[in-house]
């Protein structure tokens, strides 16, 4: 009997992904690569160890796995980004047929998405790119999905994905067309960069909490526990605490762990295509310069020992702390719509902001309380910087805001996340900035010329400054 799914790659998610699948009945095939010595029987022995995947075929050859399938064919490709799933796709070019689909469901940069899919197109073949997130418990048992594609290609595949799909609040899949080409990992690109932030704002909170407040990680962790019992509740939030109170022996873990960050390149990708179309995402710029200070860990070792900074400051308010993580938290996400709004327009995707918040509300990483708040302002109103949720909310807790940072830098603490926020708010509700001096040097050394404050759409104008 023919397979309706075919899985390519059997990692950590390739394995959740088939395992979610087969338990909603669907009759698969799985495919891993064979590297003697190293990679032997890969899928007949994961077969054998699940019973929900007794139904599946496993393969290490390529052309017998697509000749198992039904047509047109249905590829989910779950490898690294990059060569490895430009190898596979010219290798399953040998043996698939037109109007076959391959989806990508990797963290593929959107360009490479675009381009893959306009070479497959000369085939005849459907491409989709397809964003994944919540990690392994998530694409075992129920992950946020955003696909990008053609219409038609979704509606060939959108049972499949809808039925293994997280459920948002109001019961539907966590899976929506999100729009063409590369529309999907676009969105999973910058859900990846709201990620980056919200992490380093977790970090941010715990360090004052930690280091001025001088609360220990068990208790900090039932701090966290307690604020995710309310509005701010969020998946980090939720795992922050539990990773908080481990410990081996009478030791912290968290202790024992090098504070050096690691990335895969999505949080660069985010700043680049922001930077690109020329959209403020300061939020999660910041957090990805965080994470590049913490690598040069024997720099910052040896800077230490030279400049002794005194890190000393008063206790801070544990409310206004909550208060100034909740709005923080509120720029950071309205940042990420923002660019992913400029990129539908200048791509002409057509992404529906509301569709993408509810994928977001569960199975995700940045799920959250604040999300579904998102996706309900979003129903009524298209512009979330704009709109009563971001005006009542800075008019809340601007002061806390402004306190906590203000706190933790005279502390000498640095809170790179909590800052750009305050910086954020300062600048975009500021009616008569500095840009007009900015212009001026500009021009002073370049003639790139001015607008004037009462003519702003009329003709552009130079002066000779030296003169």
């Amino acid at each position: 009997m023919k397979s309706e799914f075919g899985i390519i790659g059997l990692g950590v998610m390739g394995k959740s992904l088939a395992r979610n699948f087969s338990s909603k009945g669907f009759n698969l095939s799985l495919f891993n690569r064979h590297v003697s010595g190293k990679e032997e029987n890969v899928a007949k022995e994961f077969i054998k160890v699940h019973d929900e995947l007794r139904i599946c075929q496993g393969f290490d050859d390529l052309e017998k796995f697509v000749s198992s399938l039904e047509t047109p064919r249905k590829i989910l490709i779950m490898v690294n980004a990059g060569e490895a799933i430009d190898s596979v796709i010219s290798d399953l070019l040998d043996f698939i047929q037109p109007n076959d689909i391959l989806i990508d469901g990797g963290n593929s940069h959107y360009k490479a998405t675009n381009r893959r899919k306009n070479k497959l197109s000369e085939a005849n073949v459907q491409f989709v790119g397809m964003g994944v997130s919540g990690g392994e418990e998530g694409a075992l048992k129920g992950p946020s999905l955003m696909p990008g594609c053609d219409q038609q290609a979704y509606s060939k595949i959108e049972h499949y994905l809808k039925e293994i799909a997280a459920k948002d609040y109001e019961g539907n899949p966590c899976c929506r067309f999100i729009g063409n080409e590369g529309a999907g990992h676009f969105v999973k690109m910058v859900h990846n960069g709201i990620e980056y932030a919200e992490m380093q704002l977790i970090a941010e909170i715990y360090s004052i909490l930690r280091y001025i407040n001088k609360i220990d990680p068990n208790n900090i962790s039932e701090i966290l526990t307690d604020w995710n019992r309310s509005e701010i509740q969020n998946y980090l939030l939720e795992s922050t605490a539990i990773i908080l109170k481990k410990k081996t022996g009478d030791d912290y873990v968290l202790d024992s762990i090098l504070d050096q960050a690691s990335h895969k390149g999505t949080g660069a990708w985010t700043s680049m295509a922001a930077a690109e179309l020329g959209v403020p995402f300061t939020m999660s710029t910041a957090a990805l310069n965080a994470r590049f200070i913490s690598s040069l860990k024997e720099t910052r070792v040896k800077i230490s020992k030279e400049i002794e900074l005194k890190r000393d400051a008063e206790p801070l308010d544990l409310n206004s702390i909550k208060h100034a993580y909740k709005l923080a938290r509120i720029v950071n996400h309205i940042q990420g719509f923002m660019l992913i709004e400029s990129a539908s327009k200048s791509y002409s995707w057509n992404i529906d902001l509301k569709n993408v918040a509810k994928v977001w509300t569960n199975g995700c990483i940045i799920a959250s309380k604040l999300m579904i708040k998102l996706a309900n302002n979003l129903e009524k109103d298209s512009s979330l910087i704009e709109n009563t949720l971001m005006f009542d909310q800075v008019k809340m807790n601007y002061t806390d805001l402004k306190r906590t940072v203000s706190g933790a830098l005279q502390g000498s603490f640095p809170i790179p996340c909590l800052s750009e926020s305050l910086n954020y708010i300062n600048a975009i509700t500021q009616a008569d900035g500095v840009g007009n001096l900015i212009q001026a040097q500009r021009d002073f050394f370049g003639a790139h010329t001015y607008k004037l404050k009462d003519d702003p759409e009329g003709p552009s104008h130079h002066t000779e400054w030296s003169k």
